[in-house]
């Protein structure tokens, strides 16, 4: 499939050699619960796609991170969803970074090693909300003497048994009494971090999206990345450009699933040109739509106007992907349904793109003002 080739190539520039290390596991052994497939995507410097390249890291735009998404995603969409919080937690923790200014030395060795040492990050963010803090409310940060304590739970919570550090946002209180943004940068390590099973099903369990307690956690003053209440501005703008990223990984990861299946169809001949011109046309429209939306925020679309393109991306092609899947599996017929389990597998990965945050219901009512020409307002 040519534009798969084109994500695959672009996913070899940044990564060489990880497609084919892949490749060499059976997509069971990728997808199960213990695979090695985060630390094949750490030893080929992974991690650090979307870091600064001050900070060893690949410094990949919104364009190329997506076709490197959908690459890796087509073999192992366990993967993709793992690394689409990892990434867009990156790309917030720079972003703060940068707003915040001066960095700690354990700050900025930390953050060196995403891209030098391919640190997997976990979420302890509440994706998908803009027009207010992303803040998780369960997890509670009280000041203590030297930092902070953390008490809460985050599920699930992708990358728990393999992230190194938990990034939390929290809501702080400065000398004047005025609320600020503080992220957290937790090591795993820490004692009071403990694992709980969450996901029971076996679709996408090598996301690893299970349940992370933390009781009494110690944060030290410099593992705390604090604004100013004079960055309220900035903060806005920052919740709205990790929206984006979120909302075009997400839908990249399942880009890559349905990607999968409709090349056997391709590869197979199965169905008549126009039968497998059906397909391909849907999935290459949500192809299309991801990739626009991505060389939009290339070229500074950004705020809600970026949001709302990032959201008609998202929604359209969860109804595209749907149908090419749909379809593919019809064509390949009854016995590769009985004996092929990948493509049976693949195909029951595409539905969990409806279940990532903000759920189409959800924003609705905002969408449909925001096309009559009022302001967008996601809750």
């Amino acid at each position: 499939m040519r534009s798969l080739t084109v994500a695959r190539e672009e996913c070899e520039r940044f990564h060489p050699g990880l497609l084919a290390a892949l490749e060499a596991l059976p997509l069971a052994d990728r997808e199960a619960d213990g695979s090695p497939v985060l630390d094949i995507y750490r030893r080929h410097r992974g991690p650090g796609l979307l870091a600064p390249a001050d900070f060893g890291g690949g410094a990949a735009g919104p364009l190329e991170a997506v076709r490197v998404q959908r690459a890796v995603s087509a073999l192992s969409p366990s993967l993709g969803v793992g690394l689409a919080m990892h990434h867009f937690t990156v790309a917030m923790l720079f972003s703060l970074a940068e707003s915040a200014g001066r960095l700690t030395d354990a700050q900025l060795k930390l953050m060196s090693g995403i891209g030098a040492d391919g640190l997997l990050l976990a979420s302890g963010w509440a994706e998908g909300r803009t027009d207010q803090n992303i803040l998780l409310p369960s997890v509670v940060a009280t000041p203590v003497e030297g930092g902070y304590e953390v008490n809460g739970a985050k599920k699930p919570c992708s990358l728990a048994r393999s992230m190194d550090v938990l990034t939390a946002s929290v809501s702080v209180t400065d000398e004047q009494g005025r609320p600020a943004l503080a992220l957290l940068l937790i090591p795993a390590s820490s004692a009071g971090i403990s694992v709980q099973p969450f996901w029971n099903n076996p679709v996408l369990l090598g996301a690893q999206s299970h349940e992370v307690r933390l009781e009494r956690v110690h944060v030290p003053a410099e593992l705390v990345i604090a604004s100013t209440p004079e960055d309220e501005s900035r903060l806005d703008d920052l919740q709205t450009a990790g929206f984006t990223w979120f909302e075009l990984l997400a839908t990249s990861t399942y880009v890559g699933a349905a990607s999968a299946i409709v090349a056997r169809v391709l590869e197979r001949g199965r169905g008549g040109a126009t039968d497998r011109l059906a397909l391909t046309l849907r999935l290459e429209a949500a192809v299309d739509l991801v990739e626009g939306a991505a060389r939009a925020l290339e070229a500074g679309l950004a705020g809600e106007d970026a949001v709302a393109k990032v959201l008609v991306a998202r929604y359209a092609s969860q109804d595209l992907l749907a149908a090419a899947v749909t379809g593919a599996v019809e064509l390949l017929g009854g016995i590769a349904f009985l004996r092929d389990a990948d493509t049976t597998y693949l195909a029951s990965t595409i539905g969990a793109l409806a279940f990532h945050p903000p759920s189409r219901g959800s924003t609705a009512g905002a969408l449909d003002d925001y096309f009559k020409g009022e302001p967008l307002r996601l809750s």
